[in-house]
């Protein structure tokens, strides 16, 4: 994980934001989380060690890290949501867990079948495949 900041921390150096301890602190969870969470999670998590630390502030900071590439988003039943970005530097895709938020990666691109699109004269320039569903221990529940 410490890894993982550090990276992150010359990101935003690189973008010029500041690694406060509220930002690192921040990330950290995310990390350790190693799924996909709420800001309102976020904001529960670290009330304790920041009671100062506005909901908007947290919000802000989310959008700000998944512009840069240190965060990734999903949208869950109409709440965005963050994670790590995955550092594997592998085009990949994610199952994802609709009741806990944990994320699985998947290497195969669904793009390779999407054939007719190439045919149809459309460039794609980007795209983004998740699988939502429940995970092997969320089923069990």
């Amino acid at each position: 994980m410490q890894k993982q900041i550090e990276q992150a921390r010359e990101q935003m150096k690189a973008s010029g934001f500041k690694a406060t301890p509220k930002r690192l602190d921040l990330l950290a969870y995310l990390f350790e989380a190693n799924r996909y969470v709420s800001a309102r999670e976020i904001a529960e998590e670290l009330r304790t060690s920041h009671p100062s630390l506005s909901y908007d502030t947290i919000y802000r900071n989310l959008n700000d890290f998944a512009e840069i590439n240190i965060l990734e988003t999903t949208e869950l039943d109409g709440e965005m949501k963050y994670r790590a970005a995955c550092q594997s530097g592998q085009h990949h895709h994610h199952l994802i867990c609709r009741a806990c938020g944990k994320t699985q990666t998947l290497n195969v691109c669904p793009m390779e079948l999407m054939s007719p699109i190439k045919a149809s004269g459309f460039e794609v320039e980007d795209h983004k495949f998740e699988i939502y569903g429940r995970c092997a221990d969320c089923q069990s529940v």
